[in-house]
């Protein structure tokens, strides 16, 4: 087999679409799996829709979904006069013809078939014209194709499709500008890229049929093709606005980690067995064709948030961190101090197992953010009672005496609760309010170890005086 080489060939209109992410996930995983190349296209003919902010809000929501492409990103635009050329070369095997029909004209003709019951598919009277014939007028070049028989798309998601040629028209490949249509700019750009496998969303089924078209009438080696359903929302409609999230951007800043993203989409429509959770390595080595399903998928937010907590604790520490700080520069927020960058490097062994999102993570990290003097929320000032503050008082100092190791900690804290003829669970939640300023917490212990001895005194006191 030839090497693979995929692509992802988005439109620069607006931000990375969740379905867009998963087509170039898809594509990525294919070829990073067998060693191939994954290329990048900006589809950016339509010169009044495509800006400059779109593109690189593409390329950032790929490079944080950890999508790496190879080499230069390409611009369909700047490729026009090629396609133009193909165009031309079309022309001169009899392929394509010159067509001077005005747009007056084609709208006038279909007006009179919808009036008599027949269809408006296209004919142009210039297919077969005597090139003599020609007057000096602008023209487009539109495919000569083939009106008998049908043009089969083998699909490797699909499965075989065929499309009836009596039902398709000879599609302008020139506008009577000189500048070529998306079908032609598509065709030409995924051959001369060496484009071997052609992945993209169910909604592009229709043109493989009449790009199919283009790539024999130049004998050119047709791409495998693979169209993967949308993606729809948890009722069942196809995905909108209304189901909440639909830019990639958006799952960043929400506190999603990449990693934990690319599992759920990854696993949006296509399968391995049972398997949920998976790492990169285990994608890229399992990821094919056929395990993707004809049916659309949908969007389920609380698996997304199951997979991305067990990617938050599997993720290691160092690797953690720059993902948080990322995710707080996408939602707007406060960026760490470098002290709050050292407390939380020190906590995120007791705080990254139960998070389902960076957010989360960072609410429970509370305790190690905040500066003294902690204001306990409600429900920590009521655990913060007399008898409570008065028990606290009492073991304040023997934690000023105790060697700071986990045993000794528990050992002090469990002597003073006996004492007071208390279970430790009566003893935490005063302890814990003093400690974070809340009720839901990490253990105290781990907090204690994490904030050291001082700071833990210091609190203590705080919360007693």
């Amino acid at each position: 087999m030839s090497d693979v080489v995929t692509r992802f060939a988005p439109s620069p209109t607006g931000y990375l679409h969740i379905g867009g992410a998963r087509t170039a996930l898809f594509n990525w995983l294919y070829a990073r799996g067998r060693g191939g190349k994954f290329l990048l296209r900006i589809e950016d003919t339509d010169r009044e829709r495509s800006t400059p902010e779109a593109t690189a809000a593409i390329l950032k929501g790929l490079a944080w979904l950890g999508l790496d492409w190879d080499g230069d990103v390409v611009s369909q635009f700047e490729g026009r006069a090629r396609h133009a050329e193909v165009a031309h070369e079309m022309l001169a095997r009899g392929a394509a013809y010159k067509c001077f029909c005005t747009q007056e004209e084609i709208e006038a003709f279909r007006e009179t078939v919808r009036a008599e019951g027949r269809s408006t598919l296209f004919r142009s009277p210039w297919r077969d014209a005597d090139p003599a014939t020609h007057p000096d007028a602008p023209f487009v070049i539109r495919l000569k194709a083939p009106r008998e028989g049908e043009t089969v798309i083998e699909d490797a998601v699909q499965g075989s499709v065929t499309f009836r040629n009596d039902q398709l028209d000879d599609m302008v490949c020139l506008r009577s500008d000189g500048t070529p249509t998306y079908m032609l700019a598509v065709v030409v750009d995924d051959h001369d890229m060496g484009v071997t496998h052609v992945i993209r969303g169910d909604d592009h089924l229709n043109n493989a049929a009449r790009q199919t078209q283009i790539y024999r009438a130049m004998d050119w080696a047709e791409p495998v093709w693979a169209h993967i359903p949308l993606i729809h929302g948890p009722d069942g409609k196809k995905l909108s606005k209304r189901h909440g999230a639909v830019g990639l951007e958006e799952y960043q800043a929400m506190g999603y980690p990449a990693a934990g993203m690319r599992n759920y989409l990854t696993r949006l429509g296509w399968a391995h067995g049972d398997a949920e959770f998976f790492t990169d390595a285990e994608a890229r080595a399992w990821f094919d064709l056929d395990g993707i399903g004809r049916a659309p998928a949908r969007l389920d937010f609380k698996k997304l948030e199951n997979l991305s907590g067990q990617h938050i604790a599997a993720t290691p520490d160092t690797d953690l961190l720059p993902e948080i700080e990322a995710y707080l520069s996408a939602a707007g927020r406060d960026s760490l101090s470098h002290t709050q960058k050292d407390g939380l490097s020190r906590a995120l062994y007791c705080v990254k197992d139960r998070a389902k999102t960076l957010g989360e993570l960072l609410e429970k990290a509370h305790f190690v953010l905040e500066s003294r003097p902690l204001v306990p929320d409600e429900k920590a000032a009521k655990a913060l009672d007399t008898v409570s503050r008065g028990i606290l008082n009492e073991l304040t100092p023997q934690l000023q005496n105790a060697s700071w190791s986990r045993d000794t900690l528990e050992a002090t804290v469990n002597r003073v609760a006996e004492a007071h003829g208390i279970g430790l669970g009566k003893i935490a939640g005063p302890l814990r309010a003093a400690l974070a300023g809340r009720t839901v917490s990490p253990s105290v212990f781990d907090m204690m170890l994490v904030i050291g001895r001082e700071e833990t005194v210091a609190r203590l006191k705080d919360a007693t005086g």
